[in-house]
């Protein structure tokens, strides 16, 4: 915390010595405006210094962002959506994204008729009641 609230007030101290239009002064400009944001980390454990997880996940989604261009309706982009956060949040729960589709595709028909959504709970990424081989 004393490291941090040292370069808030470096940061402070040092915007006006640099040219407006500069990347440096951007920086320095965006840091003062999400002081509040940036500091969230030292007050909840649970969220990270930084974003790289998050960038780390969406790396291969930006890689390959041409192939998306054939997506050119909205309801495409959402389903890709849909079909690109299942595959990660599978990643996220250390199982294995085609079995996990596979072991979907196999159960959620058997469901059609429910009129309930109680079974989705034994489906979701975290369940123990996945099968073994979704796990890896």
């Amino acid at each position: 915390k004393p490291l941090v609230e040292a370069y808030f007030k470096w940061v402070k101290q040092n915007v006006d010595k640099v040219l407006k239009k500069s990347k440096t002064h951007s920086g320095l400009t965006y840091s003062i405006n999400q002081e509040k944001y940036l500091k969230r980390f030292l007050e909840d454990g649970e969220v990270p210094m930084d974003n790289n997880a998050a960038e780390q996940t969406i790396r291969s989604f930006c890689i390959g962002r041409r192939n998306w261009m054939v997506i050119d309706t909205i309801s495409g982009a959402k389903a890709s959506a849909i079909i690109y956060s299942i595959a990660e949040t599978a990643k996220a729960n250390n199982l294995k994204p085609y079995e996990y589709y596979e072991h979907l595709l196999t159960e959620i028909p058997k469901h059609l008729e429910d009129t309930g959504r109680g079974f989705l709970e034994y489906l979701l990424p975290w369940s123990d009641k996945l099968p073994a081989n979704c796990r890896k």
